[in-house]
Order: structure tokens, then sequence, then C-alpha cells
């Protein structure tokens, strides 16, 4: 394996498969199988979900909701997402641990840096939700900033598109795809892969971003591998 602990950030979208709102239970089903074939391997994992398919904050707050009243409902929608995700792969036999950056002592543990790294080190995964506990952090900046402190040696961020493109290529039948770019032409480009906070750390920090396709069943374990899948994002 290329990677040895990586962290694994899912959009709460990704949870819905082809539902309009809520939990897909088959394709959390599929996920926990995608990575259960990288911990058979050895690989350390931590994961952040996003909770946009239950609620998202901005939108709260673009309908009149106080946006930090939002923001704290989105965080609670990932620890919902992180619960559900959490017994899909205990399903799949994969001990797995829920840290939450908000105390919900009844359903997760506080997030505890030092004992984070422990559960992996024991191969666990470590689920991460609540986002950073903080309104106007998105779940990206969360995902950089845990990849951060647990020391990971890369962020994956499993979408629906297969890498970075010149433009949506869901929109634009000649986008090309970008196997490789650094940090810097994805912001001199314009290139929207995370929002720019998390970005901007993640960068600081030389921390590499691979975006790829999490929905095509073995992706999860080629990335991990070292296989050219998806678009890397280095300095």
């Amino acid at each position: 394996m290329d990677y040895k602990r990586i962290l694994l950030k899912l959009s709460g979208e990704a949870l819905m498969g082809e539902q309009q709102y809520g939990i897909d239970p088959v394709r959390l089903k599929e996920y926990a199988q995608e990575i259960k074939q990288i911990t058979d391997k050895g690989v350390q994992v931590a994961i952040v979900i996003g909770g946009g398919n239950i609620f998202r904050g901005l939108a709260g707050a673009s309908s009149g909701m106080d946006r930090v009243q939002g923001d704290h409902m989105g965080m609670l929608a990932t620890v919902i997402n992180g619960l559900a995700l959490q017994s899909a792969l205990e399903n799949e036999d994969i001990p797995t641990r829920l840290q939450s950056a908000i105390n919900i002592n009844e359903v997760a543990e506080p997030f505890i840096r030092r004992k984070a790294i422990r559960h992996l080190e024991k191969g666990r995964v470590v689920i991460f939700g609540g986002g950073t506990g903080n309104p106007y952090f998105t779940t990206d900046s969360a995902a950089v900033l845990r990849a951060i402190e647990i020391q990971a040696d890369v962020i994956l961020k499993g979408t629906r598109v297969d890498g970075i493109y010149t433009s949506d290529p869901e929109k634009d039948k000649l986008a090309e795809k970008f196997e490789f770019i650094s940090f810097e032409d994805v912001l001199q480009k314009g290139l929207k892969v995370m929002d720019t906070t998390a970005f901007t750390l993640s960068q600081e920090n030389e921390l590499p971003i691979i975006v790829f396709d999490m929905n095509t069943k073995g992706n999860l374990l080629k990335v991990v591998s070292g296989e050219s899948i998806g678009t890397k994002v280095n300095l």
C-alpha cells in the first residue's frame, strides 16, 4: 500500500444514493465494503462525512435562519451520518469508533487527538463527526484539520466525479481531466476542489489531496495501492 494512514472525506449527498434525501442503506453497505478492502490490507482509516443529505447550514441561512443555528444543525447531521456509517462498518466486522467535536457522550466519544491515533494504531476505523465544532467552517475544513492532527499521509476526497476537470464534466463534454495538478494551479485556474479555507490549510501543511470517484467499485483500493485513479493535488 502506498499510504499507511488516510483520511477519507465523503459528502453527505453521497450517502443519498439514488434518493432525494436521507441515507440509502445500499450505498452505505457498498461504502463499508470498499473500506473493508483497505482495512484488510492494514491501512489505517479515518473518515469525515458531510451532512448535506440531512441539513445544510448555508441553505438554512438563505431561508432566514440564523447562520450559527443552521451550522449547528448541520454538525448534528454529520453525527447522524457517522452513526449510520459506523453501523454499516460494524456489520462488515470492522471495529469502529465515532468521535464528535460536539459533546454527545451517549452516542459518540469526544474528539481527543491522542485517543484517535491510538484507535487507528489498533486497527479501528475512526469517524470524526460534528465538523470542527465551530460554525462557519465546512466539513472540508474539518477533514483537513483532522488529517493534519492525526498525521495522515493523504486526504482522499470521494465524489461522484472521477477527478478534477477544467470545467464541470457533467455540463461540459469538452472538459479535460487533470491527472496531477499543483495547489497553485488549482487556485490560479479557480478550480473547485474544496472551500478556500480547507484548501489553503492543506497547502500550508503540504498535505496531498486525491479526488476520485468513490462510487466505482474497487477505486478506493486502487487509490491506496498507488494506481493513477482520479486527480492528485500536490505541491
